[in-house]
């Protein structure tokens, strides 16, 4: 085993807990797609092929990625936000719709789709760190500073807004953080939000006042999730869905009832995605969800540990923006299953059943990596030049 280990570079911490997850979503996914194949037919066996691929392709990709220079990533930032820019666009005309909502691209021939959000989400964040370094010292300064930072984030959160609500909320909350970690003026943050709010509610305006215009689709489905968790009505099947996640929780107890054994699993929509915390309490437990938990921390601390390591203000500033995104990610999906937050389309990184989330997921901590097989690697050069 120690012989493998040595060609991954970086944090080990972070390499552990991350394949660690990955090898254990190929039995969590096996286990909890009985209701995919009620709805779409086929095996689990097949479902969980498809999630191994997306295991493989996710796990390659970390590894490319780690042993890049970092300074490529910093040079390939402005072409991945254009490109993102370019995605979305894509799937906003062309994409294939999937329950309603038109988020994926179907990629040709291997019948495999991709959710151009997840790439955007990645591409906003490393573009918006390389634009913090820049205009570092234009912070004060509306024109030359706060406006070129601005826009980029209008752009990914508008585009991504009209099919996916939580994923643009989640972005933008996720962009003033990074703008706050990047010491932007508070009054200035302040202005800022408060133009986002203003600009979703001025979206919200023009398309209740001209509804012919569809500009978001999905508006009647997001006041209804709303609505829904506010009213707690259990004749509502949406509600239904969250209470069979409650009733799974407090089932699965402190042990769970095995692998396999759930059975509330196969009445909860998304098991294996959206509503995966909950079917992996009810197999595994409370104990075991609290491992789950602090696995998370423990990621989001080691990340943390290296965005404070390095000197260089970009790679800090990615390390914070995929840090927080990763956590915040996981904490959606367990306060959607607990029903304290509506129902929203967030799932587990590296542990639920979903291909374009799982490979992003991998493609960031591959970033991650890079920094911190960089600092290794600077560090032995001053050990070798103070021996010498």
């Amino acid at each position: 085993m120690r012989s493998y280990l040595k060609y991954l570079k970086g944090d080990s911490v972070i390499w552990l807990i991350t394949i660690l997850m990955m090898a254990f979503s190929l039995v969590t996914v096996y286990s909890f797609v009985p209701i995919l194949v009620k709805i779409e037919g086929g095996s689990p066996f097949q479902y969980l092929s498809k999630h191994l691929v997306y295991v493989i392709i996710g796990f390659a990709a970390m590894f490319v990625i780690h042993r890049l220079d970092s300074k490529y990533i910093s040079q390939l930032a402005k072409f991945s936000y254009y490109l993102a820019i370019g995605l979305l666009l894509f799937t906003m005309f062309f994409g294939a719709k999937v329950n309603g909502a038109g988020r994926w691209i179907r990629i040709p021939f291997v019948q495999l789709t991709f959710q151009s959000s997840d790439f955007a989400k990645l591409a906003l964040i490393i573009y918006l760190s390389k634009l913090l370094v820049r205009k570092k010292e234009k912070l004060n300064n509306w024109k030359e500073g706060i406006i070129p930072l601005i826009i980029p984030v209008v752009v990914i959160c508008g585009l991504i807004l009209k099919d996916n609500f939580s994923t643009s909320a989640m972005l933008f909350m996720l962009s003033m953080a990074m703008l706050f970690i990047g010491k932007v003026p508070f009054t200035k943050l302040s202005i800022m939000a408060a133009g986002g709010v203003g600009l979703i509610a001025l979206t919200i305006g023009i398309h209740l006042a001209i509804p012919q215009l569809n500009l978001l689709p999905r508006y009647e489905t997001w006041v209804n999730r709303i609505d829904n968790r506010m009213e707690d009505d259990i004749s509502n099947v949406e509600n239904a869905q969250v209470n069979n996640a409650k009733l799974a929780i407090h089932i699965g107890s402190f042990f769970g009832l095995g692998v396999g054994d759930g059975k509330l699993k196969s009445y909860t929509p998304e098991a294996y995605a959206d509503f995966y915390y909950s079917s992996f309490v009810e197999e595994f437990g409370s104990i075991s969800a609290l491992f789950l938990v602090l696995s998370y921390l423990i990621l989001l601390l080691r990340i943390i540990k290296i965005a404070l390591k390095t000197d260089d203000l970009f790679q800090s500033y990615v390390c914070m923006g995929i840090g927080i995104h990763l956590l915040t990610q996981a904490s959606i999906n367990m306060l959607v299953c607990t029903g304290i937050f509506p129902v929203t389309g967030q799932n587990m990184p590296f542990m639920a059943m979903g291909g374009s989330a799982l490979i992003m997921a991998c493609v960031s901590i591959g970033v991650i990596q890079s920094f911190s097989y960089q600092l290794q690697k600077q560090s032995k050069q001053e050990q070798n030049a103070f021996a010498n």
